[in-house]
């Protein structure tokens, strides 16, 4: 974390700027001001960027964090050209009810509310025992995509799901696509 500016002070003195910015795990409230920074500051002109506030699965926050860090992460998901969510971590930045079953409408109201002029993808979406998928909510418009539930899950799929996103992405493919 006491790393990060001067990391960034060197990226400023290099002129460099990024096409792409991709966050997911962060560690601290410190992080997320340094991230936003690095948002606001290091992005060229048609920079995508996309944050996975990883902090939160099956209704829970991970133990490390509490609300504020929750009303944190809205903050940078706000300056997020794509917010890439499961369902937990978008019912702490909404302040929406977690549920574990729910419908299409509960599900178009929670990516109603995550959405800040952003496109929100998110994860874990089932509408079907045995089967999970991921909505796409852009432009006002709802997209779907679902496949066979693996019996068994592991952590890391999340943040291997949103890397293999952001590279589909920058390689020309469409956020539904991706």
């Amino acid at each position: 974390t006491d790393d990060m500016p001067s990391i960034v002070n060197h990226w400023r003195k290099e002129n460099i700027s990024f096409d792409a910015i991709y966050t997911g795990y962060l560690g601290s409230i410190k992080q997320i001001g340094y991230v936003k920074d690095i948002i606001k500051t290091m992005g060229n002109e048609t920079a995508v960027t996309v944050v996975d506030p990883a902090m939160a699965d099956n209704g829970k926050l991970y133990p490390l964090f509490n609300e504020e860090y929750a009303k944190e992460m809205r903050y940078l998901c706000d300056e997020a050209s794509i917010v890439l969510p499961n369902i937990t971590e978008a019912c702490f930045l909404t302040g929406k009810e977690y549920k574990e079953e729910y419908d299409e409408d509960y599900i178009l109201d929670l990516v109603k509310a995550l959405s800040n002029d952003n496109v929100v993808v998110l994860t874990g979406v089932s509408y079907r025992e045995g089967y999970t998928g991921v909505v796409v909510y852009e432009n006002e418009e709802l997209s779907y995509y679902e496949h066979e539930k693996q019996a068994k899950s592991c952590h890391g799929t999340g943040d291997v799901y949103a890397s293999a996103f952001v590279g589909a992405l920058l390689k020309g493919k469409t956020k539904f696509e991706a």
